[in-house]
């Protein structure tokens, strides 16, 4: 697995500064690099899904770097077994794992957890940057808890052109002010506690003149693009939704020179 470190201040654990590790995925040898994107985990990590997601979008022609900023707070093996639990256990585990699944979360709530996490991210589109492959073309795109931060990233760094997030609620509408690229964001009709926050976003971003485009598919829940999740996939609104994102990211990550 071709693995890179970032940088970050890390100030949910002693000793300050900590790498942050980061999967990568390149185009093929001889490939066009149509630029450069941040690729934002589930809650579960840079898993197997995560990583053929990377691969996929590399196929496409874009050098992608998704850190696994859940290792600055987060159980990683814990974040495993419960992702597993969440898409193969029986109801019963499922409903069983509930408390171990907000113990999880509760690192992730902390001011000090997303003000690392946005550092480590900054440092990808940093690293991204000085490829010169890349031109100067980077994007975000995000799942779930890494949708949540795309839209957080965008918000952050001003040196990104373009922000895709599935299925991922603002830390904080307030906070989106300073979004200066066009966003595109997908929901389940079926997610209600997350496709409510749609609505704050279209009205932050519109407030700033900020481009977005928010798709709400009505016969999908949360997670509906994970393939490796039976309960939560739903094939139709996943095929639709990445064939928006490739025309989406093509459109603002083409050369303009």
């Amino acid at each position: 697995m071709p693995m890179i470190e970032l940088t970050s201040t890390d100030t949910t654990r002693e000793g300050g500064s900590n790498p942050v590790p980061a999967y990568v995925a390149e185009p093929g040898p001889g490939a066009t690099v149509r630029g450069g994107l941040v690729l934002i985990e589930e809650i579960w990590g840079v898993n197997d899904h995560i990583t053929d997601v990377a691969n996929r979008l590399a196929a496409e022609g874009y050098l992608v770097v998704a850190p696994e900023i859940l290792a600055l707070g987060v159980d990683l093996e814990e974040a495993a077994e419960l992702g597993r639990i969440r898409a193969h256990g029986t109801d019963e585990e499922r409903h069983d794992s509930q408390p171990r699944f907000r113990e999880l979360l509760a690192p992730t709530h902390s001011p000090e957890f997303a003000g690392a996490a946005i550092t480590a991210l900054r440092s990808a589109v940093g690293r991204l940057l000085a490829d010169e492959r890349v031109d100067g073309r980077v994007g975000v795109v995000g799942f779930c808890f890494g949708g949540t931060y795309s839209l957080a990233l965008a918000a952050a760094d001003d040196r990104l052109r373009a922000a895709v997030s599935w299925y991922g609620a603002p830390l904080d509408a307030d906070d989106l002010s300073g979004v200066r690229c066009p966003v595109l964001a997908f929901y389940g009709a079926e997610d209600e506690h997350v496709t409510a926050s749609r609505p704050a976003v279209e009205q932050a971003l519109g407030e700033t003149g900020t481009p977005f485009e928010g798709i709400v598919y009505p016969d999908a829940g949360h997670a509906f693009f994970n393939d490796t999740n039976p309960l939560a996939y739903r094939a139709s609104p996943a095929a639709d939704s990445w064939r928006r994102a490739l025309a989406f990211l093509a459109a603002h990550l083409q050369q303009t020179g």
